[in-house]
Formats: C-alpha cells, structure tokens, sequence
C-alpha cells in the first residue's frame, strides 16, 4: 500500500533516529564530563547518595587540614616549655651553687640571684609571647582561668580534672604559723648571748635592747625562716614562722636563762608547729597545706586557692564561707573530625613564674617567682620550687605530646584512610565507566548514521506516488 497522508515508516525512522541521537549525547555528556551521573534524571537515589559522599571527602579533607594546624599549635607550646625547662634547669643548678655557703660569699650569692632574676624574666616573657595567631598560648589564657569573689581568697590555679563552674570556699579550721613568746626584755643584754633558732646560731652581744635583739634575730629570717616582732605577751619578744601549716616550726633556745636582761627564751628547748588549714571547695573536701586549699574531690578537683591572713593574728581569717571561686573553661577547641561536635580540647595552664611551684609544703617560698638564693635557707627552698615548676613544666609537656601524638595524629591517620575510602565509594557511585561508555558510544555513532541514512530512504518512497501521476 502507498499512501501520501501518513508515511509511517519515515516516523518509525525518526523516532528510532532521535532515541539513538539522545543515547549519542548521554554518551557524550558522559565521556566529557567523566560523571555517569551529571542529573537526578540520571539516577535518582544515585545522585543523593553521592552527594552526602561528596559533602564528606570536602568535611574530611577540611578536618585533616584542621587536625594539622593543631598539631602545629602544640608543637609552638612544646617548643617553647622545652625552652622554659632549660632555664629551669639553669636556675637549680645556680641554686645548688648557692646553696654551697662553705664557699661562696655575699657578692656571689647576689651574682646567682641576679642570674636567676633574668631566668625567671625569660621565662615570663615566653609566657606572654608565645603565641599561634593572635592565640597566646602559655600565659593562662587558654586554659582554666579563676576568678575569686572576696578579697580574702586568692585563685591560685586549676587542673585538668577541674570542671568550670562556681565553687563556694569554706575554712572549718584555720591555718597557724608556728610562733612562741620570750619572757619580756625590760633591759639591756646584761652578757654576750648565744641564740639557737631553727639550727642557726645567732649571736647576741651584751648592751642590746629588745629592738635591737629582735633586729640581729631578723638578720637570720632567711636561713630560719622565723621572724621576730615585739607583739608577745605585753609587749615580749614574739618568733613567728613565715609560713603557715605544720611544716613550719620554731625550735629555740638559748645559753642564757630567762629574765629581764636576757633574751628571756631561756635554757629549755622551745618547739612549736604552724597549723595546717582544712575546709572545703563546692562542698567537697580540699586537702590544706599551710594556707593553702586544694580541692580533692568532685568537679572542684584541682582548684587551688590560699586564704588570706588576719593582720592582727598568727592565724588566718576565721572559719566559715569565704566566698566563691568562678572557673571558666578558655581551652583550646579544635575540630578535628568531618562532622557536627566532632571536637577535641586542650587546656594549657600558665606557665608564668607566678604560676610555678605553688604551694610547697614546708617552704617559706609562695611560687617560683618569690624564691631567692642570697641565703643558706632560700637556696635549698628554691631548690624544692624550682623541682615542683619543674615537675609541672615536663607534665604539661607530656600531656602535649599525649594529645598530639593520641589524639590529633591518631586521629588524621584514620581520616586519610576513611577518606580514601569513602572517595572510592564515590566514585563508584558516581564516575564513568570509559571502556562501557565508548562502547555505548560507538554503536550510538552507527544507530545515528544509518537511522538517517534509513529516514532518507523513507522520505523518498513517497516520492513514487508521483511515477504513478505521470
């Protein structure tokens, strides 16, 4: 049959002609782009799970780059606490020197101080300059910082352990500074006199008053660690331990007995003992060493605040609440991982000389940055300080490289493997398969050319009607 109002095998042609055209621009659209997937028509559920693989090979990439930025972060702090070690180092070996008083006289014990003093000002100024960006990193600032509320209490520092919050600070006993009185010196020294205090022989020459006794006795305050006032019993002579708790103690006696031309401390050995301070931090136990509170339990763990003392006492403030202690968590948060709080934090205590060999027991020094050599007696004291800083200094390094080493670069490693992965994941989801799609393409190329070659040949049958006309 020959029509000439529908030619039907010229519509067949075209339709076979425009599939094999559309399947010919897949192919290329494929092959050009190097993705099987480029639209949700292209696959649906394909498209989506590709997508979220995508939105994680970007977060992983970005989190390794996060988690090396970190590691460089503790690396500038390590660097610099190896530095502040080394000077730590340098002041106790110029301690130990002092310390040798067999040898050394007055200038060589202020040439070590001097030394020391511009130890511990190095080791400031790297606390205050070592920074990562507009980061300081040793100065306190990026660690647990505490605020007190009453003028009494003083915040020393926390630790690690120690949870941010506010924290109420109660005394129930109150710390004691050893302290004895002599029988009251209403004359000069009626003969030449031999104090023995603390294991130091003091010399006392006849013709001096009390004052005078109690200036020679203070000449002696940094080998005994003891000083003397006039504020005993009606005006007697007092000794007083510098530092509260029970390892301050006051052992005197004298060559000569009691009474009004004496130094009235008299032949019979006098002792005494400071008395520790006790109480509590958030309501949990702080264990007391001198004046000093440190909390032991609970998330007030780790604090540490001295109270202050009571002027007109050898004792401290009275018992009871003294206020509150605020601690504000300022660590550095890094986010180490690809998704939402994947985070890990560090927190890097100062490092500054104040914040050094804190609470000492049985040390007339308060922190690194008091100690001082130019004595028998502050020379083996700071020896004890500058072995606590040290102690802290190689703790907070460890915990740096702990974290470093566990934490951040355990953790890179596994998200270069993870992303490895999940990049392959992706790929097979989502990439061409070349040798496939050549092979599509080349038999679409071939259905292309002859479904045109097959729709000319339709167009012209009609083409016969007109034999037939003519």
């Amino acid at each position: 049959m020959l029509g000439i109002q529908n030619n039907v095998s010229a519509l067949n042609a075209q339709h076979n002609l425009s599939r094999s055209q559309n399947n010919l621009n897949t192919s290329i659209e494929r092959l050009s782009s190097g993705f099987k997937v480029n639209r949700g028509a292209d696959g649906p559920a394909a498209l989506v799970i590709s997508e979220k693989q995508r939105a994680q090979i970007a977060g992983l990439k970005t989190a390794i780059d996060n988690t090396d930025k970190a590691v460089a972060v503790v690396q500038t702090a390590e660097g610099a606490l190896t530095e502040i070690n080394s000077l730590l180092v340098k002041a106790r070996s110029l301690s130990i020197d002092s310390a040798n008083t067999g040898v050394n006289d007055a200038d060589a014990l202020a040439a070590n101080q001097a030394e020391i003093d511009n130890v511990l000002d190095t080791i400031n100024r790297i606390a205050a300059n070592t920074q990562f960006g507009d980061s300081n990193l040793l100065d306190g600032s990026s660690g647990l910082q505490g605020t007190a509320s009453d003028a009494d209490v003083t915040f020393l520092k926390a630790t690690t352990d120690t949870s941010a919050g506010s924290y109420a600070v109660a005394v129930t006993t109150v710390a004691e500074r050893a302290n004895t009185d002599a029988t009251l010196q209403t004359a000069a020294l009626a003969a030449a006199e031999t104090l023995t205090l603390n294991g130091v022989s003091i010399s006392l020459n006849a013709g001096l008053d009390q004052n005078a006794v109690i200036d020679r006795i203070n000449e002696f305050s940094g080998q005994t660690g003891v000083v003397a006032d006039a504020n005993g019993a009606a005006g007697a002579t007092q000794l007083r331990t510098e530092a509260f708790g029970t390892a301050a103690t006051i052992d005197v006696i004298s060559d000569t007995a009691a009474g009004a031309t004496s130094s009235g401390f008299g032949t019979t050995l006098v002792q005494d003992s400071g008395v520790n301070i006790a109480g509590t931090i958030g309501g949990n136990a702080a264990t007391g060493s001198g004046n000093v509170l440190t909390g032991s339990a609970g998330a007030s763990q780790g604090i540490m605040v001295s109270i202050a003392e009571d002027a007109a006492t050898l004792t401290q403030t009275a018992t009871g609440a003294q206020g509150n202690v605020t601690i504000a968590d300022n660590s550095l948060i890094f986010q180490i991982g690809a998704n939402q709080n994947q985070t890990v934090s560090i927190s890097i205590d100062s490092v500054e000389s104040t914040g050094l060999g804190i609470g000492v027991a049985g040390n007339q020094f308060t922190s690194l940055n008091d100690i001082s050599v130019t004595s028998a007696a502050g020379a083996q004291d700071s020896i004890g300080v500058i072995d606590a800083a040290i102690d802290e200094i190689s703790t907070l390094r460890g915990t740096l490289g702990a974290f470093q080493g566990n934490t951040l670069e355990s953790t890179a490693t596994n998200m270069r493997s993870t992303l490895e992965n999940t990049v392959n994941a992706e790929s097979v989801i989502r990439d061409t398969d070349f040798a496939d799609e050549i092979s599509k393409f080349t038999n679409s190329q071939v259905l292309v050319q002859a479904g045109a070659s097959v729709l000319s040949s339709a167009n012209q049958s009609s083409q016969l009607i007109l034999s037939l006309l003519g």
